[in-house]
């Protein structure tokens, strides 16, 4: 009988594990391990930071979910890993610290044959002084942090309604951030929700990103057919902006968040200062931060992790200049090169390079969205690695499946205001996520499968969506035909 442990329960580690259990039933165990009792189908917490939806909608009890599916679960956050065992255990074994009510703070230990990381990110706000929850910015990352941004945004409307004209922000709150796509459906919903409470005239909306230009998202931007016609990303996202007002600053990163200011530099070099009264600044993402011991008990944490804490695979991670970056530097099968049965998933694993043009202004400083790796490709890399781990425990000697986002699409719905007859999305495709310019010299993806448009639609299948995806990760009944 084999041991699948998987770390972490959200998209990718949730997915993992469902897709491992129903293949291999009860012959062979399925571990998961995670710090949260709740599932949180992270894309609606936007509506959640905005006041549409509450916390309950877009979360539920994980465990009895593993209970009626048979896998075993631990709510615990994962210490160390310690891929040879050690002295007095001979079986490779994750440590773990308890964060259940009535066992928090208690270590124990888990073995594996093999592990799958797919812990996702440490939020670091404090990467930019005076950024996060409990300072001068707000967050919509986690659906606590989404509830309580809601609250004070709700105060904000009430002061406007008083006649009170307020400075809102919204974007990235450092050069390496990622994940603009986030803040970029918020500000939208933002705008949405000031024209709904008729105070759109008294509110001063500002975006500021790192992105070099408008419609970047950490990708390169992109070209989108739409309507017949051939338009790039930074066209579409900078008219979405303009006709609703929302003034933008591109190429900036964060130095610090003050109670009423912004101070940043950007890539002309220029130090700025922006006014808010409100801002809404996503954080750099890191790894979360485990260690690695050999047998011997030696920290081997540069083995299995790269500096950023996020977990090596079959990447090229040799930090060749821009000018070579080529598809094949991106992972295939997301198999650690040190250690056949450890693999990393989702946000977990670390990207050989950026997707978007490395660039830093003249003091230095490195202004440029890092890849994403979330949502829709997360959750295919996540079940073709569960593929491949049932295949090897069948006697495969290597890993029978890939997902390498250098020849995966994604589809994307990023919502604009939510409301059944006034809402409106815009439902994006794209293919393939790494751009090609060998097999698509002139935009580096296929244009058949690149598009782009917006509308009511958009927002009621990102709407079906929702309850769709909170079905499928509930494990009812024919769960696994809802695609990743």
């Amino acid at each position: 009988m084999a041991r699948i442990v998987i770390l972490g329960a959200g998209i990718s580690g949730h997915t993992a594990a469902m897709h491992a259990k129903r293949r291999l039933g009860n012959k062979h165990d399925v571990i998961v391990v995670s710090p949260n009792s709740q599932w949180n189908w992270i894309p609606s917490n936007i509506w959640v930071g905005v006041g549409w939806m509450k916390p309950e909608q877009v979360t539920f009890p994980i465990a009895p979910v593993y209970k009626k599916k048979k896998v075993e679960f631990h709510q615990a956050k994962a210490v160390s890993i310690h891929p040879e065992g050690d002295s007095g255990q001979d079986k490779p074994y994750v440590a773990i610290e308890y964060t259940e009510d009535g066992r928090a703070g208690e270590a124990g230990q888990i073995t594996y044959d093999y592990l799958i990381n797919a812990t996702g990110p440490r939020l670091r706000f404090d990467m930019t002084e005076g950024m996060g929850p409990g300072k001068n910015s707000h967050s919509v990352c986690t659906y606590d942090h989404a509830e309580e941004t809601a609250g004070i945004l709700k105060e904000k409307i009430e002061r406007m309604k008083k006649g009170e004209t307020l400075d809102f922000v919204a974007g990235t709150g450092h050069g390496l951030c990622t994940c603009q796509g986030a803040a970029f459906e918020y500000i939208l919903n933002l705008e949405f929700e000031f024209r709904k409470a008729g105070v759109r005239d008294k509110a001063n909306m500002h975006w500021i990103a790192n992105e070099p230009v408008l419609g970047d998202f950490g990708i390169g931007g992109m070209h989108l057919k739409r309507g017949g016609y051939v338009t790039h990303s930074r066209v579409f996202t900078e008219s979405l902006f303009a006709e609703r007002g929302i003034k933008w600053t591109t190429g900036s990163h964060v130095n610090e968040v003050g109670e009423d200011t912004i101070y940043f530099e950007n890539l002309e070099d220029e130090k700025r200062e922006m006014h808010h009264d409100f801002a809404m600044l996503l954080p750099p993402f890191s790894g979360v931060g485990m260690t690695a011991f050999d047998k011997n008990g030696e920290e081997i944490s540069e083995k299995l992790f790269a500096p950023n804490g996020f977990m090596k695979v079959d990447a090229d991670y040799s930090g060749k200049p821009y000018e070579e970056w080529e598809p094949s530097d991106w992972p295939r099968t997301y198999q650690s090169p040190e250690y056949k049965n450890i693999f990393a998933v989702g946000i977990a694993f670390a990207p050989p390079h950026g997707i978007s043009k490395p660039m830093k202004n003249a003091s230095g400083t490195p202004i440029n969205p890092t890849p994403p790796r979330t949502g829709m490709p997360s959750g295919v890399m996540a079940r073709l690695v569960a593929y491949s781990i049932i295949d090897m425990i069948k006697g495969a000697e290597e890993p029978t499946h890939t997902a390498s986002l250098a020849k995966m699409g994604a589809a994307c719905i990023a919502s604009a205001g939510a409301g059944v007859f006034s809402g409106t999305a815009a439902s994006m495709t794209m293919y393939p996520i790494v751009p090609d310019f060998k097999t698509y010299p002139e935009t580096g993806r296929d244009l058949n499968f690149t598009s782009g448009e917006i509308g009511l639609a958009g927002h009621w299948l990102k709407h079906i969506l929702h309850y769709a995806f909170i079905y499928k990760a509930k494990a009812n009944p024919f769960w696994s035909l809802v695609p990743e």
